[in-house]
């Protein structure tokens, strides 16, 4: 597989040293960025599925703490987000076709990571939309010996009374051209450079919360704003399509805050009830990041994924 240089934003990836960062083509023509980290002596890699919004950079810590423990890390910035092709007019505006789509993504960041000979066997760390994305290529097929999700949107959290509008609007405005606007309620800018920290949805952690905002200030070009109709309407169709399937025969762990205001935690409960040898660990205090929370929330979580990826190690 072809692979040309990308950025990688240094000053703001408080990462391992070495991490480097490449273009990938999709089976669609798409172009997409790859980041990765590397680990001497390293024991395995973990691919990690970032959720809608973010980019590469924002997981240099997380891959940072995974070195320490003897492992490589290659992150993705999915299509519609971070420095891979935008797919609006309107930049600002989260966007996907086809949730499928992403899928193709999901195989252009496994053909890369293969190319690059990155240490195997590969684990699977996957954050909200993410965890989408990540439950379905692990149902079909992904070669990971263990899976991890975190705050994982297996549904979107809307409130009780203004579900049956959401739905039919999903439906609705991208039949009469409308699908590239934004849904009420959702905004242009991103949300850590507007929501200030107190009552945020995403960290207790100010100095977490500090990084995004000031990795967004000294490189705009990887906002992103609110979801259009269409990803709307395609998001609720995947986690409806995927709720009905059984889950996948893989070591798993999940990780959920007990303040988890984004995605809809019913499903995430009942999801991992059903999963055979899976386990859901609530992270007590914790909001939708759990992984840029307060260090003795990180600290368990970091612990619990090494022992479930080098537990899980076979062959």
């Amino acid at each position: 597989m072809h692979l040309d240089p990308a950025r990688l934003y240094t000053d703001i990836a408080p990462g391992p040293d070495g991490g480097q960062a490449h273009w990938a083509e999709t089976s669609d023509g798409k172009r997409i960025r790859l980041g990765h980290w590397p680990c001497a002596g390293a024991r395995g890699t973990v691919l990690l599925f970032p959720g809608r919004t973010e980019y590469i950079e924002k997981y240099g810590l997380c891959a940072a703490d995974f070195a320490r423990r003897g492992l490589a890390t290659m992150a993705i910035d999915w299509r519609g987000q971070g420095l891979s092709d935008r797919l609006l007019p309107d930049a600002r505006v989260g966007h996907v076709d086809v949730f499928s789509d992403y899928q193709k993504d999901v195989a252009a960041m496994l053909r890369a990571a293969r190319s690059l000979n990155l240490p195997r066997p590969y684990f699977l760390l996957a954050h909200s939309m993410g965890g989408c994305i990540g439950l379905r290529a692990v149902m079909e097929g992904l070669p990971v010996q263990a899976v991890a999700f975190t705050g994982p949107m297996w549904g979107i959290y809307v409130v009780p009374h203004l579900r049956a509008l959401a739905w039919s609007l999903a439906q609705f405005m991208p039949r009469v051209g409308q699908g590239h606007r934004l849904p009420p309620g959702t905004k242009i800018e991103a949300y850590p450079a507007i929501a200030p920290f107190e009552d945020n949805l995403l960290t207790t952690d100010p100095q977490m919360y500090a990084m995004m905002r000031d990795q967004l200030a000294a490189h705009p070009e990887l906002s992103l704003g609110g979801p259009s109709f269409v990803w709307l309407r395609e998001a609720l169709a995947e986690t409806k399509h995927l709720a009905g399937r059984s889950a996948p025969n893989i070591p798993c762990v999940t990780y959920l805050g007990n303040n988890e205001r984004i995605v809809a935690t019913d499903r995430v409960h009942k999801r991992m009830a059903q999963w055979k040898g899976g386990r859901l660990e609530i992270v007590p205090g914790g909001e939708h990041e759990v992984l840029l929370e307060r260090p003795e929330l990180r600290k368990p979580i970091f612990d619990g994924l090494e022992k479930l990826y080098l537990g899980n190690i076979t062959g």
